[in-house]
């Protein structure tokens, strides 16, 4: 029997500096090319995108993330779900002693993978258990963050690069949490430092972007380390400022898609007696420029 292609969908924009709710859409279905492309510009305009209630497989979010890219594996390997690597279970649940996830992704602001040489085009997270209080996600609008630098700092970052490095709060994390795992020198040697452009152009709207985070940045290059530190500091600051953050508070099997190369995130924090699990796909980008 042909398949029953969806009427198309509607676009709610949140009273935000980002994002916009998808309705009337069921990614359990098939999705034509044409509404595809409607998606991948309200992506690219909104830089984010919330999709309620999707009953869907890892299988079925898997198949959806592909058609904006190639995924990746994160380094974090016993964290997959066991019969699709491509997802990276998000969870604070300890089962017979051991963590079901990655309990603390998200504790200081980043952009996913800004510690590879082709950082992330953008994250999907799949809500599966939510907690009855807390477990908010906030995001950060980097391109109005650099739309509003002051003149001082925008001809500071002008034609700067900075260091991005997976190991540089990684220590600090397993201090706060004993289920953060050591990793291996095979795991280290995946997630050597790399240099981006502290502006990046994003490459398929060309608009500009800050693209330095607490989490991954280790140093402006060729700066001393006390300006550099100092530079930094100011940056992350002015990033997350509240006029261009957007707070999600998640609904049962929300689906959330964001922009890597547009956006910041954070996790607000899960009180430790409560469930929450979340299966996270990231979708390969470019070479920043």
């Amino acid at each position: 029997m042909a398949a029953v292609l969806q009427e198309t969908f509607q676009l709610a924009l949140f009273d935000a500096p980002l994002g916009a709710e998808i309705l009337g859409l069921d990614l359990d279905r098939p999705l034509p090319q044409r509404d595809f492309q409607r998606l991948h510009k309200a992506h690219l305009d909104h830089h984010l995108l919330v999709f309620r209630n999707q009953r869907i497989t890892p299988q079925q979010q898997v198949d959806f993330s592909r058609r904006f890219g190639p995924l990746q594996i994160h380094v974090l390997r016993n964290f997959q779900l066991p019969s699709h690597p491509e997802v990276l279970i998000i969870s604070n649940i300890i089962e017979d002693g051991q963590p079901v996830g990655l309990g603390d992704a998200g504790h200081f602001w980043h952009s996913d993978l800004s510690y590879k040489e082709t950082p992330s085009l953008g994250s999907m997270l799949h809500a599966q258990e939510l907690p009855s209080e807390g477990g908010d996600t906030l995001f950060a609008n980097m391109h109005l963050a650099y739309d509003t630098l002051p003149a001082a700092l925008r001809n500071a970052v002008q034609g700067a690069r900075a260091e991005h490095s997976y190991l540089a709060q990684y220590d600090e994390l397993r201090r706060r949490s004993p289920f953060r795992p050591a990793l291996t020198q095979a795991q280290i040697d995946e997630v050597k430092p790399v240099q981006h452009p502290v502006v990046r152009t994003h490459p398929e709207t060309g608009r500009k972007a800050l693209f330095v985070s607490e989490h991954f940045t280790t140093r402006i290059v060729g700066l001393p380390e006390d300006e550099s530190r100092a530079l930094l500091n100011e940056l992350f600051a002015h990033s997350v400022k509240p006029e261009h953050v957007y707070r999600h508070q998640w609904a049962p099997h929300d689906l959330v898609f964001w922009d890597n190369r547009s956006l910041m995130h954070l996790a607000a924090g899960t009180p430790a007696h409560l469930r929450r699990k979340l299966y996270r796909t990231t979708i390969e980008g470019d070479v920043p420029f």
